[in-house]
């Protein structure tokens, strides 16, 4: 063998035996997990029936295995969103509202699964009088059982907002706790609040920020899931948390960040996609 033979098999021995000894290589890939996205939908304003496509185009590119959307309605001549896009999509679905099923218009949250669901579940958080919601299902990925949930907490920016929403989020740690059993728990929504909060810092003491924990870096406070030509200030509120005693967050991004036409939106927030991978 000649010697620039030798030092390309020696150089590619070498390169096999860093890969190998890399952990995080090792355990990202082909690793079991999955895949969630949540998204306001900004109700039926500026031209649904255009904006629907293009959000459609968009999760039929991704084929996430769970989707969490916020500001779901349905009234006379607008079907449910929800129902629409899982049809299109070929996905099962849960809607929960504090509109009864039969009024003419309901409005609420949904998640959507390509996975079979194992268990379904919705509740009404404290305080009743804010009409918060959140949908749950758990669903079977690879035989592996997962719970998902879907929020939309209170939307003020005042010191009564900020009690509500502390409030939402202790009923709602207390709802996953009596309906998650050992499953791991992913919980995604609308939090009308920045992920290191006072308002979320019960949610945060047990599970990890996804989008957070893929992009560690100094400028994570100008990223925002606030469509910034309705927003002045960037203002990352839409959240994906997960278990992370049982689940990895290895990617994150944002969705629906340009315009698909001029002056044209998909929403007035941007989405949020990862992908999650069981914990070792």
């Amino acid at each position: 063998m000649s010697g620039r033979g030798s030092l390309t098999a020696l150089a590619t021995a070498l390169l096999a035996c860093v890969l190998a000894a890399s952990p995080a290589r090792a355990a990202d890939t082909g690793a079991p997990g999955m895949s969630m996205v949540t998204f306001n939908l900004h109700h039926d304003r500026e031209d649904w029936p255009q904006r629907r496509k293009v959000i459609l185009r968009e999760l039929q590119a991704l084929q996430p295995d769970a989707i969490a959307l916020q500001e779901v309605i349905q009234k006379p001549y607008v079907r449910n969103q929800a129902a629409w896009l899982a049809g299109k999509l070929g996905y099962d679905y849960a809607f929960v509202s504090t509109d009864p099923p039969g009024r003419f218009k309901r409005y609420g949250n949904a998640l959507l699964t390509r996975r079979p669901v194992l268990a379904r579940g919705e509740h009404l958080l404290a305080p009743l009088t804010d009409y918060r919601t959140v949908a749950h299902l758990r669903i079977d990925v690879e035989g592996q059982a997962v719970n998902i949930y879907a929020t939309h907490l209170n939307e003020r920016s005042d010191e009564r907002g900020s009690r509500t929403r502390s409030e939402q989020v202790a009923d709602l740690l207390k709802f996953i706790a009596t309906t998650s059993g050992d499953a791991p728990v992913i919980i995604a929504g609308d939090f009308n609040a920045l992920v290191d909060a006072g308002d979320l810092s019960a949610l945060r003491q047990r599970y990890g920020d996804s989008f957070g924990s893929v992009h560690v870096n100094n400028e994570l406070a100008q990223v925002s899931t606030l469509n910034r030509h309705y927003f002045e200030a960037p203002s990352r509120i839409d959240h994906i948390f997960f278990q992370q005693d049982k689940l990895l967050a290895r990617e994150a991004r944002i969705l629906f960040d340009q315009p698909y036409a001029e002056g044209r939106w998909a929403s007035d927030h941007y989405g949020v996609w990862t992908r999650l991978q069981f914990a070792p």
